[in-house]
């Protein structure tokens, strides 16, 4: 294992300093460190180099081997152009802070191609799955970057652990197949077959869970283009099985956006319906959790409807928003 990927935010901000304590001892000069910093934290152009400086403090090394802008979006990308702001990260560079360039994005895939497009960036990091693959940047973001040359690293592969295990009906859909595998070796080789995948960030909390990773990983079949075609189309009847848990037919297409109290109506409904297709509510509501520190979740809905005439499916939002709540609300940390 010789690739880490931290952010100035992670872990209330404590993360980096772990993982530069750990490093200690020789061990990073062997490894590679990518780390990240929110555009939330860059109050001025100093807070940006600041903000490097204090990271290198804290990973007790003198340069980082790519530093990304974290989690642009289409509500920041127009600051990060109009405030130069990868400028500032090649200043970063020529002084030998940084070795690399990129940025972490989740969103739809018409943001995404605006950012690739506009600058050579050296990496970017998005979110990809089985079940993603006509979500977030859908699959065209994986042959994009591969078109364009950019490392491509892949986060939420097991989309925050929910594809670990199978409920019965995806499971029975693996069963029928001659190929047995753990559910989640299925989902890794899923991301490992693209050639256009550079990293399949895969997070860890036992060392059951790392021996398992260096297994899949390790296995001499563990290389693009290993799914046959029977595999791809056993992974779609998993995907369509996983959609048929889904309870709130919400697609995401954002019709009901903006909300007037800027309740993220979408993302609410795709927790929920994470938590009914996983059967398993605890990555759901630790991630609404984050929605509603940042005043989107669905205690700001005011039921004034104005998302219910936009939208295409004819959602009862207003109550299904509700629904959701009670399954999700709880998560503290």
């Amino acid at each position: 294992v010789n690739y880490f990927d931290t952010a100035f935010g992670y872990h209330n901000t404590t993360s980096e300093e772990v993982l530069g304590e750990a490093l200690e001892g020789g061990y990073r000069e062997k490894v590679k460190i990518a780390t990240k910093q929110p555009l939330n934290v860059m109050k001025t152009q100093g807070d940006i180099r600041r903000n490097l400086e204090n990271t290198l403090k804290k990973l007790r090394t003198d340069y980082i081997d790519v530093y990304l802008i974290h989690n642009i979006g289409p509500a920041t990308w127009d600051e990060i152009k109009r405030r130069e702001i990868i400028k500032e990260y090649e200043k970063f560079r020529d002084e030998g802070m940084i070795k690399a360039i990129g940025f972490s994005y989740h969103g739809v895939y018409s943001t995404f191609e605006d950012i690739m497009n506009y600058y050579d960036w050296d990496m970017c990091q998005v979110q990809q799955n089985f079940l993603d693959v006509d979500r977030e940047v859908t699959e065209e973001a994986i042959h994009l970057a591969g078109r364009k040359g950019t490392a491509l690293v892949i986060m939420e592969p097991l989309r925050g652990g929910g594809l670990i295990s199978s409920p019965p009906p995806v499971q029975a859909v693996f069963d029928e197949f001659p190929v047995k595998r753990e559910p989640v070796d299925w989902a890794f080789r899923h991301l490992i077959n693209y050639p256009e995948v550079s990293c399949i960030l895969s997070g860890m909390t036992t060392l059951e869970q790392l021996k398992q990773n260096i297994e899949i990983f390790s296995a001499p079949d563990a290389v693009p283009g290993c799914f046959s075609n029977e595999e791809k189309e056993l992974m779609k009847r998993v995907k369509k099985a996983y959609d048929g848990l889904v309870s709130i037919p919400c697609t995401g297409c954002e019709y009901c956006l903006p909300c007037p109290k800027g309740v993220n109506i979408p993302g609410v409904f795709s927790r929920y319906n994470d938590g009914m297709a996983f059967q398993n509510f605890d990555q759901p509501k630790r991630s609404y959790m984050f929605l509603g520190r940042n005043g989107q979740d669905a205690t700001n809905c005011v039921a004034c409807g104005a998302c219910e005439k936009k939208c295409p499916q004819h959602i009862d939002i207003i109550n299904q928003l509700k629904v959701a709540h009670e399954a999700l609300k709880g998560w503290i940390e």
